[in-house]
């Protein structure tokens, strides 16, 4: 039998997350992705600090918040068209501060583009260009091209979009 849903913890959960939200909005300018994780750090700190949530419910707020950003950041830097397409609403039914938030983020994501895309791309990575790896097939995180290595070589970047970071497939 699941839980009953607790109408006030939602909507403790829904305030917890649009705060954070804000104060990612009111951040540092440049957002790469070491200042993202720095200030989703901040904000659940501040979270913890503001209103009783158990860790788990701070765990969740912060990895609810970065699931959204890097969803909305890789539409938008996939060539998505803004954060209402993005969101498939209508804008007028968020709140404004919400809204602010969002487009805010947006906003400093296009200065930061390409270092956020390579940090992000660094961190799912288990191999980088230029390091030694012993042989089996990897492929780039990026494009997923696979690599298939017959022995201990250096790692070259991929040959089909020339990215630097790759992961171990598994057959």
């Amino acid at each position: 039998m699941s839980e009953r849903p607790d109408p006030h913890r939602e909507h403790r959960l829904r305030e917890g997350y649009e705060r954070m939200l804000d104060r990612l909005r009111d951040g540092a300018k440049e957002l790469t992705w070491e200042n993202l994780q720095q200030e989703l750090d901040d904000a659940v700190e501040f979270e913890a600090e503001l209103e009783e949530f158990t860790k788990d419910e701070l765990s969740l707020l912060r990895a609810w918040v970065e699931r959204d950003l890097v969803d909305m950041r890789r539409y938008l830097n996939a060539g998505g068209h803004s954060v209402a397409t993005w969101l498939g609403i209508d804008l007028d039914q968020l709140s404004r501060k919400v809204v602010e938030a969002l487009f805010s983020i947006a906003d400093r994501s296009k200065v930061e583009r390409l270092r956020f895309e390579e940090d992000l791309e660094a961190s799912r990575a288990d191999y980088c260009e230029g390091e030694m790896a012993v042989p089996g097939r990897m492929a780039c995180v990026h494009c997923d091209a696979v690599v298939q290595l017959e022995q201990v070589a250096r790692i070259e970047p991929c040959h089909k979009c020339g990215h630097r970071y790759f992961y171990r497939v598994s057959e």
